[in-house]
């Protein structure tokens, strides 16, 4: 099982047959390619387990809001004191400031890294953000530091092993190899990413937004389908 630091760098070493003792493969460099396979795997796609959520005070008035550690544009649901406000892509909020300046209208928009409300907003309380944040770089001084798959899906590590031999590969000058590891890094990324795919399949989308939304019967058990009801189809 490969689930911590220490795990990743024995199965390069092993896998690569490294020897951190001579010039050409420090600890050093050793360390900061697992680092930069890390960055890469994380980036790699919109990871469940890279959700996260942030809340501060609504101040009102304020228009502009910077949530530190989450990544650009990654911010899907906004509310204030509760209530969903809803997002516009920002060309279309700079022309809702522009012609309905006075609006108290539920609007947001994001831009980068930062986010924008519409000041003339009729809510206050706790605002709430839901979006991807950006996971701290494995601590390579501590040999038990984990990856955001550990615990996860610990075969999003394998990945990281194999992006590091292909960094290996590379600095062997040994293309087809590099490209070979970077391939299989790929692969079990999609893997992974397969099964987050298969797990979120029943998901189900509010019937506001066109979804077939599906009631769960407490008394009778199973689930009552919101579109089709008793007698919908009546004879005669």
């Amino acid at each position: 099982m490969i689930s911590t630091f220490d795990n990743i760098k024995n199965e390069v070493l092993r896998r690569g047959g490294i020897a951190t003792t001579t010039v050409n493969y420090t600890d050093a460099l050793l360390n900061g390619w697992i680092q930069g396979a890390h960055r890469w795997a994380t980036a790699f796609k919109k990871w469940p387990f890279t959700e996260g959520r942030v809340s501060t005070t609504y101040v009102s008035g304020t228009e502009e809001w910077s949530f530190e550690g989450y990544k650009a544009d990654s911010i899907r649901i906004m509310q204030i004191g509760g209530k969903r406000l809803q997002k516009l892509n920002f060309e279309d909020y700079q022309i809702f400031k522009e012609e309905e300046s006075s609006s108290d209208d539920r609007v947001w928009s994001d831009f980068g890294r930062l986010v924008y409300v519409n000041p003339q907003i009729d809510l206050s309380g706790t605002l709430t953000a839901f979006g991807q944040y950006v996971p701290v770089d494995i601590d390579v001084t501590d040999p038990n530091a984990t990856t955001v798959f550990s615990g996860n899906d610990e075969e999003g590590n394998e990945a990281i092993v194999e992006e590091v031999l292909s960094y290996a590969k590379t600095k062997q000058q040994k293309e087809k190899e590099a490209a070979y590891h970077h391939a299989r890094a790929e692969a079990i990324l999609n893997m992974v990413w397969g099964k987050v795919e298969d797990e979120q399949f029943n998901y189900h989308t509010h019937k506001s937004r066109g979804g077939m939304f599906e009631r769960f019967n407490v008394l009778a058990g199973g689930f009552r389908d919101d579109l089709i009801k008793r007698d919908q189809f009546p004879f005669g």
